[in-house]
């Protein structure tokens, strides 16, 4: 999820649930130790519960930017080694240290004894041609043995010769029985399920065999899934989150970003899904992404979006009455 999930993205999210935990894009430990910590650090005490997803390899540098990450305020720090892409594995992190779980040890117990929060693990259930019965399990324990609080695991192989990154979203199969697997030799240690799970159904179904599941493109790409996660996942009662209370909150948020120097196309690029499915989305969509992108455009964009919507809705409304009248 790097560059999709930043803090305008979590901010937009927060609004649609209360409780769910919010993750960043991922930060190598390189970049908070050696760059500008301040800027990347940065988020809304407004996002929180949020945990900060580090890459890196050297468990040194890991503990310095758990440091860094524990004074930023940040609920948990979760070392990512799941990601597959080119520029991760040049860099020795991300999916390829599954190979290494002994080095993965060593870096959670760096973190761990650099802070008080909660260090956890994302990985795949195995790469390329390792056994994923054989080779999850040794990983796992090595995780659970090193301190690692809690497991997220991505329930297909990362590919990391011969496949993209974009190819490996499908190939191979997810294989979620391998996890629920794993969550019930490990049990009661915590372990949550990730991967292609693209409903709040679906999702409610893996728990009935693992202890949290996490969404990745599916709650980026049609965020109103959300809506329903504290009534339906946490068992608060609930609360009614409405298209137009979001985009109410994020009028609001964005007025305050510009203020401070950002441009609303950074924040209004995360917002194309809010209206998938209803009468007028294309136009909301293009209203958001387009327009937003001129000079000089401001919060009037999301109000323009909204008009759009409300136009098709009549729209719809007289041609139903219409259908109506000459039936």
């Amino acid at each position: 999820m790097m560059e999709w999930t930043d803090r305008h993205c979590r901010y937009l999210h927060r609004l649609l649930s209360r409780r769910a935990l919010l993750f960043t894009e991922m930060v190598t430990s390189a970049a908070l130790v050696h760059g500008d910590a301040e800027r990347l650090l940065a988020f809304s005490p407004a996002e929180q519960p949020v945990a900060i997803q580090l890459g890196g390899s050297d468990p040194a540098e890991l503990a310095a930017a758990t440091q860094l990450a524990t004074a930023a305020g940040y609920a948990e720090v979760n070392l990512n080694v799941g990601c597959p892409s080119d520029r991760v594995q040049s860099g020795r992190f991300g999916a390829c240290l599954m190979a290494e779980p002994d080095l993965v040890a060593d870096c959670v117990r760096a973190m761990r004894e650099a802070t008080h929060l909660p260090v956890t693990v994302k990985c795949r259930i195995g790469i390329d041609d390792q056994d994923p019965e054989v080779g999850l399990d040794r990983f796992a324990d090595a995780m659970v043995a090193a301190g690692a609080e809690a497991l997220y695991v991505h329930a297909r192989k990362a590919w990391l010769q011969g496949l993209s990154p974009k190819e490996n979203r499908t190939i191979p199969p997810l294989d979620y029985d391998r996890v629920y697997r794993l969550r019930k030799r490990l049990a009661p240690y915590p372990v949550m399920i990730n991967g292609g799970i693209d409903t709040l159904e679906a999702a409610l179904a893996h728990l009935d065999h693992v202890d949290g599941v996490m969404l990745g493109r599916a709650a980026y790409h049609n965020p109103m899934i959300l809506a329903d996660v504290d009534a339906l996942v946490f068992g608060e009662p609930a609360k009614p989150v409405t298209l137009e209370s979001v985009m109410a909150g994020m009028r609001v948020y964005a007025g305050e970003q510009i203020g401070q120097g950002a441009r609303i196309n950074q924040i209004t690029r995360h917002m194309l899904g809010l209206a998938n499915g209803l009468p007028g989305a294309r136009q909301f969509r293009q209203i958001l992404s387009t327009d937003a992108c001129r000079r000089g455009a401001g919060v009037e964009v999301l109000d323009r979006a909204m008009d759009a919507l409300d136009d098709a809705r009549r729209r719809q409304s007289v041609s139903s009455s219409a259908l109506l009248v000459t039936a």
